[in-house]
């Protein structure tokens, strides 16, 4: 059984097509787009670098696509039916980075000005994580910037301990990123959300601003989202008790049938990891929030946020990232819906397609 997860699994990956940067045709007018502000710890080849570069890319999103679907461009490029790149540029410095944001956020709504800084999983190249943020940032309907962050990923199904390596390498260039983004004026919240490997990252930054005395950093962070975390649960632990208090909202999105998550645990010798609890009974004593997907499970159940349409729809009548979660003192559940139980410091939330 074990041997046939780990086929199936690589077997899906290494099949997949693969993401670039491509233009849209000259001309094109997209009917909607997404602006993604890019921080990146790699070239566009994928190799480290000591130091982020910044970037403004535009993306278009196809009119003709299922939500939750994200199709990679092709040869020849077709808007209608593909994520394309239809402007922006890289930016000089940090400097010209936060002056572009502070330009782009002046003429917002107070309630449109917040950053969401997502860091990407395993297994990405660079342009596939720009069109994963531009893709939740449409599906989500999330106001505000939405931010990237791109470590560097070797890209190949099978380098699983290479990018964890890579993720670690760039916990320097994540916490200058965050740093840079607490500075932006007339900011809004800032809410960091981490999928799978990328977890692991933002958790280490975490813990590096803390150990370096720079828990006035953390506290600039309103909320972190961790999506399907590949962690293992003991050095999550350790990580927390090194941080202190955590960000709040803290919220954890899990599935017991996330596949990709069996499979890094079967490669780690341990019986689960984070992103695959069956309840929030391993992590009961600390303030955090898990919400189970199960329900919505879509294909590998890995990244139902993103893969499931009828999740994404109970998500974007929140609003905003920092209301996912009960009301004050847990009795009901906040705009997000579902069953909500309090587990001693953890409240737990079970989604149902019913909400």
């Amino acid at each position: 059984m074990r041997h046939l997860l780990l086929f199936l699994v690589l077997s899906l990956a290494a099949c997949a097509p693969r993401g670039a940067l491509m233009m849209a045709p000259e001309g094109y007018q997209p009917r909607s787009a997404e602006t993604v502000w890019v921080a990146s710890q790699r070239s566009l080849s994928g190799e480290h670098l000591p130091q982020p570069w910044f970037s403004r890319i535009d993306v278009s999103v196809p009119p003709d696509r299922a939500p939750g679907s994200l199709a990679y461009p092709r040869p020849g490029g077709d808007p209608d039916r593909q994520f394309l790149v239809s402007g922006g540029g890289r930016l000089a410095d940090r400097a010209a980075f936060r002056r572009a944001i502070e330009r782009e956020l002046a003429g917002r709504a107070a309630d449109d000005r917040d950053i969401i800084l997502f860091v990407h999983g395993y297994n990405y190249s660079f342009a596939e994580g720009v069109y994963r943020t531009a893709q939740l940032a449409h599906d989500l309907q999330l106001p505000g910037i939405h931010a990237h962050f791109s470590w560097p990923s070797r890209m190949k199904p099978y380098a699983y301990s290479g990018d964890r390596d890579g993720a670690l390498y760039s916990r320097d260039g994540l916490v200058q990123t965050i740093e840079l983004l607490s500075r932006v004026r007339g900011r809004g919240k800032i809410v960091l959300m981490a999928h799978s490997m990328g977890s692991q990252l933002g958790m280490e930054g975490l813990r590096q601003m803390t150990l370096s005395g720079r828990r006035d950093l953390v506290d600039q962070i309103d909320g972190v989202v961790l999506i399907s975390p590949d962690l293992d649960l003991r050095l999550f632990r350790s990580q927390v008790r090194a941080i202190g208090p955590l960000p709040q909202p803290f919220v954890i999105m899990t599935s017991p049938g996330d596949r990709v998550l069996q499979l890094s645990a079967l490669i780690s010798d341990e019986p689960l990891r984070l992103g695959n609890m069956p309840d929030a009974g391993p992590v009961a004593d600390l303030e955090v929030i898990v919400i189970d997907t199960r329900a919505f499970d879509t294909g590998l159940g890995h990244f139902n946020v993103a893969d499931s349409p009828a999740l994404q729809r109970i998500l974007s009548r929140t609003g905003r990232l920092d209301r996912i979660l009960p009301d004050e003192g847990g009795a009901e559940p906040g705009l997000i819906g579902g069953a909500v139980s309090r587990v001693e410091r953890a409240v737990q939330v079970v989604l149902s397609p019913a909400f």
